[in-house]
C-alpha cells in the first residue's frame, strides 16, 4: 500500500513538472507575442502621426486655392454661396402613414404590460 502511495505521489510530481515546464513556455511565448503586438501597435501609431501631418500639409487652405486656380479651366470649381444651399422645409419627408402602411407586420405577437386589459 506504501508503495503505490509513493508511486502515484512520484508520477503526480513528474505530471505537476511537465505540466508546470510546458506552461512556463506557453507564457514565454505569450509575453513575446504581446512585445511583438506592443511593438507593431507603437510602430502604426507613428506612421498615423506622419500621416496626419501629412494630412495637414496637404489640406492647407492657401495650397489648396493655388491648385484650384491652376486646375480652374479642366475643373470649373466655383466658391460657395448662399444660394447653392436648400432650406429644411424644401426636404421631403415620408409622411408617418406612408412609412406603416408599407411595413408588413405577419406573424407578430402583441405584448402588454397591463395584463391583457384595454387601457
Amino acid at each position: 500500500m506504501r508503495f503505490l502511495i509513493y508511486g502515484l505521489t512520484f508520477l503526480s510530481m513528474i505530471g505537476f513538472g511537465f505540466w508546470a515546464y510546458r506552461e512556463n513556455y506557453e507564457t514565454q511565448a505569450a509575453l513575446s507575442e504581446v512585445g511583438r503586438l506592443q511593438s507593431d501597435i507603437g510602430a502604426a501609431r507613428e506612421r498615423l502621426g506622419v500621416l496626419r501631418a501629412e494630412w495637414a500639409y496637404l489640406n492647407r487652405p492657401d495650397r489648396l486655392r493655388e491648385l484650384a486656380n491652376l486646375n480652374y479651366d479642366r475643373l470649373q470649381l466655383m466658391p460657395f454661396s448662399s444660394d447653392q444651399f436648400g432650406r429644411i422645409d424644401q426636404i421631403a419627408y415620408p409622411q408617418m402613414t406612408q412609412v406603416t402602411e408599407e411595413l408588413e407586420f405577419e406573424g407578430t405577437v402583441e405584448l402588454s404590460s397591463n395584463g391583457g386589459q384595454e387601457p
